[in-house]
């Protein structure tokens, strides 16, 4: 059973993430110098405050689409920059009262939990937050969640028989899992999980279980996707993955595609870490210019329509209040992570790194 995440107090250190950001702020600035876009008309120098500015962490093939249509829908033209979450928080945090983003929309809690901490994201009115659960939003209520998508352990239909899958995420240190199991320290997902680790279990346990797993040979991969590319492929038997990307390939390929996931249940039944639920969620800027147009395309995504598309072309987990979860996704009881913790990165990368994970 997956497990999902709840709103208590935040603990976000934001000292050494400034250390950390500094680091990355010219990569991200040479990442980028191709990913901002202009969906529609280019603006004159008298309206270009009229453009809404949205930073965007997340697959510009998923949301693209979504951002075409809010401009068909409502007139506001948008202006667009895509990047992986982590890099654009730190650019945001860099260009301070001078950026010129109205809107981050993140690919997890993470980003926005630092720059919720940093005084970067105003609080968003009340008809925004009650589309969601408590559960799904900032305690603050500084940002909001969009959808959600479960850890999971993508495993070969071919080689692993489904009484042999582990209860818990923790037993992969076991011999009967050397060599066989597949991760991604450098994914965003990844590190909000053991982020999720840490608070759950403790700095000690989390360090020896990724210390443990290294000894027994897991492989490491650059993303998901060659992950689950990996299992189908005979690499490896089971891999670490986000539970859409397996969606993705039965899409293109059909249900013969030889993998499947596995949630597990954890040791007494009640849900295991390996079955975290993640969010992406967006929150306007403390310095946006347009913030009725950014108001706007938060209520848009969290709108019927868009949710039902986020679950139908991409398999993700519906937050809007009263709306089910698609027949493809497992809707089991759901244990109690603080959403607002996955804002501690630095410590998880300063850990993966100690480790051998990260180089």
């Amino acid at each position: 059973m997956p497990i999902r995440a709840s709103n208590s107090r935040p603990f976000i250190a934001g000292s050494l993430m400034l250390v950390i950001i500094a680091l990355v702020v010219v990569a991200v600035h040479a990442a980028m110098s191709g990913s901002e876009k202009s969906s529609g008309t280019n603006a004159s120098s008298e309206s270009i405050n009229q453009e809404l500015v949205i930073y965007i962490g997340r697959s510009e093939s998923l949301v693209g689409p979504i951002i075409e249509s809010f401009q068909r829908e409502t007139g506001i033209r948008v202006r667009t920059k895509y990047a992986s979450t982590g890099p654009l928080a730190a650019l945001i945090l860099e260009e301070g009262r001078r950026s010129p983003a109205d809107v981050f929309y993140a690919q997890d809690p993470g980003g926005l939990a630092v720059l919720a901490d940093r005084g970067r994201l105003r609080e968003l009115p009340e008809p925004i937050l009650d589309l969601v659960h408590s559960a799904d939003r900032d305690h603050a209520g500084r940002w909001v969640g969009i959808t959600g998508r479960i850890r999971t352990l993508s495993y070969s239909t071919e080689r692993v028989a489904s009484a042999d899958l582990p209860d818990s995420v923790l037993e992969l240190t076991e011999e009967r899992w050397r060599g066989r199991v597949g991760w991604a320290p450098s994914n965003a997902s990844f590190q909000a999980f053991i982020t999720a680790m840490r608070h759950e279990l403790g700095e000690t346990e989390t360090e020896r279980w990724l210390r443990d797993m290294i000894a027994n040979e897991v492989r490491t991969y650059p993303r998901n996707m060659p992950i689950v590319q990996a299992v189908a492929d005979g690499e490896i038997d089971l891999g670490l993955v986000n539970h859409y990307y397996l969606h993705r390939f039965i899409v293109e390929r059909g249900e013969s595609f030889p993998v499947a996931n596995h949630i597990p249940a954890g040791t007494n039944g009640t849900g295991d870490l390996g079955g975290t639920m993640l969010i992406s969620g967006a929150g306007i800027l403390e310095t946006a210019r347009n913030s009725d147009a950014a108001e706007r395309f938060l209520q848009y995504l969290l709108s019927e329509e868009v949710q039902h598309r986020f679950v139908s072309e991409s398999s993700e987990y519906p937050l809007r209040k009263e709306m089910a979860a698609g027949h493809n996704l497992p809707s089991d009881a759901l244990r109690s992570v603080d959403l607002n913790r996955l804002g501690d990165l630095e410590q998880t990368i300063g850990l993966l790194r100690r480790v051998g994970a990260l180089r």
